[in-house]
């Protein structure tokens, strides 16, 4: 499969398909200076090849470039931090649970 390209916005990062549909995508609202990672997808069509792993590392550098602070809620994120512990997270007391889409 031919690498993703990723689009970046503010506080979303994701990847569509010729079609348009959103096949991989991360979500990190910024309120006073932290960014929580609440939501990852990836299309199942596209699972077990890294691409959330990817879609997380993505996040972490544009919100450290944004001169953010990091938290997660994201079950994937909350995970990939404890694996990654190179990374510093904030706590901001939220339960551990993604941000409902219906694609998660």
């Amino acid at each position: 499969m031919a690498e993703l390209t990723f689009i970046t916005e503010a506080e979303r990062i994701y990847s569509q398909d010729a079609s348009g549909n959103i096949i991989a995508e991360i979500t990190f609202p910024v309120k006073e200076g932290i960014a929580t990672i609440d939501h990852t997808f990836v299309d199942e069509s596209l699972r077990g090849q890294g691409i959330a792993s990817k879609l997380v590392k993505a996040a972490v550098d544009k919100i450290l470039a944004d001169g953010n602070k990091i938290a997660a809620t994201c079950s994937y994120a909350v995970t990939w931090f404890e694996r990654h512990d190179e990374y510093q997270t904030v706590d901001t007391g939220s339960s551990v649970a993604c941000k409902v889409s219906g694609r998660h």
